[in-house]
């Protein structure tokens, strides 16, 4: 069983930044790919940020350039850096790993940000 533990969310104000982090405990050169997705309330899951096991980085268009997802293989760690945060970016936010054809969802940290 691949467990995901997300840490660091919390409350922001508008233009401020939060680091989120997710624990794996497995190797995270094991999966094919991790992501961060985030769920507002009453709106859909959507993903934010990708990174491949080549390094490779995929962001959402509503990032523009605001946050960096980024890996330390040492600790197996996969954080999410938000920058210039906006209050739409108020949500749930999941990490999620992709080990075959299977995926693994931590259980979440609230990200809240005031106007």
């Amino acid at each position: 069983q691949v467990q995901l533990v997300e840490s660091g969310g919390g409350l922001a104000q508008t233009g401020g930044s939060l680091s989120l982090s997710c624990a794996a405990r497995l190797s995270i050169l094991s999966f094919r790919a991790l992501e961060w997705h985030r769920q507002a309330p009453g709106k859909v899951c959507e993903l934010v940020a990708k990174l491949t096991s080549d390094g490779r980085t995929i962001y959402a268009d509503f990032v523009e350039d605001r946050f960096t997802i980024s890996r330390d293989v040492a600790k197996n760690i996969v954080a999410l850096q938000m920058n210039r945060l906006k209050p739409e970016d108020t949500a749930v936010y999941y990490c999620n790993a992709l080990l075959g054809c299977q995926t693994y969802w931590g259980q979440g940290t609230q990200v809240s940000v005031s106007s």
